[in-house]
């Protein structure tokens, strides 16, 4: 792993002035040209500016992206070199805390107390020392370990808009790492809304979820150079966190699309020529530079989760194609299911996983999976039909069918931990063997006298409790 170790009061040097200020680019005149994606500062009235280098114009000016707002910028002030590229200073003390890209505190607590620092441009780990995917990680989430399991390494998208439960979703995700593996959990939240990014740090606490996560948050408002890197720098910790810990570590992306908007951003700023719908003509080279430093080492596991917003609902975007191949699973909410009730708002006929096969989930998880599946999208085939002449013009097969897909589709509902203060339900967790059975005996019809209602919101059938 790259790092780099440098002090706060390291000595930094001249190395020129800035020539033009363009928005957030920074043109600088150097006398000795910087290495790419190398950090400066310019300081004005205790007020420090830092910089990232993105491009060499000629042998003597450099073009640079400020991280911070540019107010206060002029000609002719002073630019010294940091030494380094952006680096974050690394401490087991960092679960729990709220960080922005440069690793400090946005909780109003005490600086990270740490002397070492990790440069957020860090190689991948060696290809030796990289461990491979292919085992299922359990959520206790019924919907997502029977029709689309999580890989344990692996990265899954989480696809959805506005109100449909993504955010309760990721933060059960977290409570699960924490509770079922003793895991942790890092949060990049890129673009985020304020409002947003204050709501989740305090549903996080009420949760109790945040004792074992890191929060890393590049807003909304701040500079396109701040938005591009802040994954990079929650990364650079989810990072240390496998390394030092060797824990499970789950690191979650909210909205990794935001990320590909701020590169294009950047692109546009520098004066690239724009390739395909308007995208930055390197944008599969960014997506990838971050999703190939998610994965699993001797020491421990970083799986990912990343929601992703699809324009316009085109899944053949070129953002979302590239995303899309990095994934091993893909989870979809429906504002259909939302609208029903039927929360977590899961489409299990378009959410897919890489690894629903015999060979991975073994012989009983596929065909049950391949049955449930099945029968909801009968029902669904059925649904137009139903609504026009009624049930009673099915077939007698149809018809059982259709009552045991209503049945699985309230069966896999859930209330969740994270928001049994809200609503008042506790919280289940219900271990994938137990979800094999009860569909098993849904499938078989053991519960076909059984009325609709007691399906929704529990957790295993044979416990009996609501």
């Amino acid at each position: 792993m790259l790092e780099t170790e440098i002090a706060a009061d390291s000595p930094q040097v001249q190395i020129g002035s800035i020539a033009e200020v363009h928005g957030p680019v920074v043109v600088i005149r150097c006398a000795q040209l910087p290495p790419l994606r190398q950090a400066l500062r310019a300081s004005l009235d205790h007020e420090t500016y830092l910089f990232e280098v993105h491009q060499h114009l000629d042998q003597k000016h450099a073009r640079a992206i400020t991280l911070h707002r540019t107010a206060g910028l002029s000609r002719g002030m002073p630019v010294f070199d940091t030494g380094a590229p952006l680096h974050v200073p690394v401490t087991p003390e960092c679960l729990g805390r709220l960080l922005n890209i440069f690793g400090e505190p946005l909780d109003d607590g005490e600086p990270l107390a740490a002397q070492d620092y990790r440069n957020i441009h860090a190689t991948p780990a060696a290809l030796w020392d990289a461990v491979g995917t292919g085992a299922i990680m359990q959520t206790g989430i019924k919907v997502i370990d029977l029709l689309c399991p999580f890989v344990r390494g692996g990265k899954t998208g989480l696809f959805g808009g506005a109100g449909v439960g993504k955010t309760v979703l990721i933060m059960e995700f977290m409570h699960a790492v924490a509770a079922l593996h003793s895991g942790v959990s890092v949060f990049a939240g890129v673009g985020e809304r304020i409002r947003e990014a204050h709501e989740l740090w305090y549903e996080m606490r009420e949760a109790g979820v945040m004792d074992q996560t890191l929060m890393a948050f590049g807003q909304m408002d701040e500079s396109p150079g701040v938005r591009f890197r802040v994954g990079l720098s929650a990364l650079t910790y989810a990072e240390y966190l496998r390394d030092t810990l060797q824990k499970e570590v789950l690191f979650v992306m909210d909205n990794i699309f935001r990320f590909v908007q701020a590169g294009s951003e950047i692109s546009s700023l520098l004066g690239r020529m724009p390739a395909t719908v308007g995208y930055q003509p390197t944008l599969i080279s960014e997506v990838a530079e971050l999703q190939e430093r998610i994965l699993s080492t001797r020491e421990g596991a970083i799986t990912a989760v990343q929601a992703v917003y699809v324009p316009a609902d085109d899944m053949t975007d070129p953002a979302v194609s590239a995303i899309f191949s990095h994934l091993d699973s893909s989870v979809v909410l429906s504002r259909a299911q939302a609208g029903k009730g039927l929360y977590p708002a899961v489409d299990p006929l378009q959410s897919s996983s890489q690894v629903m096969d015999r060979h991975t989930l073994g012989d009983r998880h596929y065909v049950v999976a391949q049955e449930v599946r099945e029968h909801l999208a009968r029902y669904r085939e059925l649904e137009d039909i139903i609504a026009m002449l009624g049930i009673e013009e099915l077939s007698r097969q149809d018809r059982r069918i259709v009552l045991r897909a209503r049945k699985l589709q309230r069966y896999l509902t859930q209330p969740f931990m994270v928001t049994a203060s809200h609503t008042g339900i506790a919280g289940v967790s219900v271990p994938l063997r137990e979800t094999l059975e009860d569909c098993e005996a849904f499938l078989r019809g053991d519960y076909d006298e059984l009325p609709e209602e007691d399906c929704y919101m529990r957790g295993s059938m044979g416990k009996g409790a609501r």
